[in-house]
Parts: structure tokens; C-alpha cells; sequence
């Protein structure tokens, strides 16, 4: 199983208005250059993160996006569904009717347990958590900016 790399850059994305939170609005452009990822791919990844309330963004000389709420009140796993589509390895298990072999299929409560730990694991971690983390690991040999 993989995590999408549309999963991955808006993460870094989120990461990247959560370090620079209450600074005013970011231009995509920056975040597209500190983090080296197409500025092209990122107004479509924003998208995604605009329509589930995590960013706001701002139009005009100041404009950009921010955060809609504080780095401590979005859960990794908001982030993740918002970019997925939803958190789940199998069809089966969120739509038992997608498949005929639902009622005597022993693998898919394996595939349903897995993706419980998933959920807990995404829904441990707030955005603030990883800001802090990246504000250690930096603080040690490197300094972040945009």
C-alpha cells in the first residue's frame, strides 16, 4: 500500500502554512519553491484541502492561503481523507455490496483492521505535531524559510 504523492504534497503543503501560521497569507508559488514540488500541481492539490475547510485562501497584493483553523485542531487524518478521498486499503470494507464474496471473505477483516490502525495512527497526530517536529529537526543543522 502507498500513499499517493497528491497525499504527500498537500501534506507538505499544510506543513508549510502551519510553520509560517498566523504570518499572513502564503503565495503558492513559495510554498512551491520551499518545498520543490510544481507550483501547477499544487493549485490543483489545493483545491481538495479548500472544499474540506483546511485552507482559506485570499485574493489580491496580499493574497494567498492560510490555515482555516489552528495547526492543533486539524487531525492528520481530516488532511489525508481530504487528499484520498477517504482512508480505506479495500472497497469492500467501507461498501460491503461492492463485492459478491463480502459475507464469507476472511481477508477482509484483515483489510478493515489495517485500515483502523490507519485512521488511529492519522487521527493521534495534529498538524501542530509535525510542525513542532519539523521546528526540532531543523532547529538541529538547518534554517526554514520560505
Amino acid at each position: 500500500m502507498r500513499i499517493s504523492t497528491k497525499a504527500r504534497y498537500g501534506t507538505r503543503l499544510m506543513l508549510e502554512l502551519g510553520l509560517h501560521y498566523d504570518q499572513g497569507p502564503l503565495l503558492l508559488k513559495d510554498i512551491a519553491m520551499a518545498e520543490n514540488i510544481s507550483e501547477k500541481y499544487l493549485s490543483q492539490i489545493v483545491i481538495s484541502l479548500k472544499n474540506s475547510g483546511l485552507v482559506n485562501s485570499f485574493r489580491g497584493a496580499r493574497g494567498g492561503y492560510v490555515l482555516a483553523r489552528h495547526p492543533a485542531q486539524i487531525r492528520m487524518r481530516e488532511v489525508v481523507e481530504a487528499l484520498e478521498g477517504g482512508i480505506g486499503l479495500v472497497g469492500c470494507v467501507k461498501n460491503p455490496e461492492a463485492c459478491v464474496r463480502t459475507a464469507e471473505c476472511v481477508t477482509r477483516s484483515l483489510w478493515e483492521e489495517m485500515g483502523q490502525k490507519m485512521i488511529q495512527v492519522l487521527e493521534e497526530y495534529t498538524l501542530a505535531d509535525l510542525v513542532e517536529r519539523c521546528k526540532n529537526k531543523n532547529s538541529k543543522n538547518i534554517v526554514y524559510s520560505i
